[in-house]
């Protein structure tokens, strides 16, 4: 073999590996957009969720004046959870931020759940109109919410395995994919399978 020869299949093999590395930064963007589009229809449906538990709490709010503490506890959680929202959406796909979403979750479902408790003991105000109506509303969110999760889940899911794959593992921190993204965990796993009670 000539010169010219070894120069041209070394430079065959170098277009190769360069056309490769382009296409597994390309599948590292791709997957990481997929993430960030996932949460943010995380967002969507937990920001819905949070902007119909005012209303439920100004429902239930002249009926259980004496009940004060359990409406203020509901709205401190909203509120608690809206922030921890908000801070998640600059880092989708962070660890301390998806964990922290989880636990503002669970307190807030925990609040609610206080609340439907409270109400049970109001059979006029769990049978009127508005009532039933938002509680056919938390329902139907509490089942986006939890599609929503599991697609922002499996693109987490996706997208770790595309970065941990060899020999991708090799070429991903090099651009800027160094850490995993990660999934949502919550603290009450058997409050995940099985939507809060918002019946009345």
């Amino acid at each position: 073999m000539t010169v010219n020869t070894y120069l041209v299949v070394n430079l065959v093999l170098l277009g190769l590996c360069a056309l490769y590395a382009v296409r597994v930064f390309n599948s590292l963007v791709a997957r990481r957009n997929e993430i960030k589009n996932a949460f943010a229809q995380v967002e969507v449906q937990l920001k819905r969720r949070y902007d119909l538990i005012p209303n439920l709490v100004a429902i239930a709010k002249g009926a259980l004046a004496h009940e004060r503490e359990t409406l203020e506890a509901v709205i401190a959680a909203r509120n608690a959870a809206v922030a921890v929202l908000e801070a998640a959406q600059a880092q989708p796909g962070n660890a301390q931020n998806i964990e922290h979403l989880g636990q503002a979750d669970s307190a807030l479902n925990t609040a609610v759940d206080r609340l439907n408790v409270t109400l049970e003991a109001y059979p006029d105000l769990k049978a009127s109109q508005n009532m039933l109506q938002l509680s056919e509303e938390l329902s139907s969110t509490e089942n986006r919410v939890s599609f929503a999760r599991q697609a922002y889940n499996d693109a987490v899911m996706t997208y770790n395995t595309l970065k941990q794959s060899f020999p991708t593992v090799l070429l991903a921190p090099s651009f800027g994919h160094r850490d995993d993204a990660a999934p949502l965990k919550f603290a009450d796993t058997l409050a995940i399978k099985t939507a809060p009670n918002v019946s009345f």
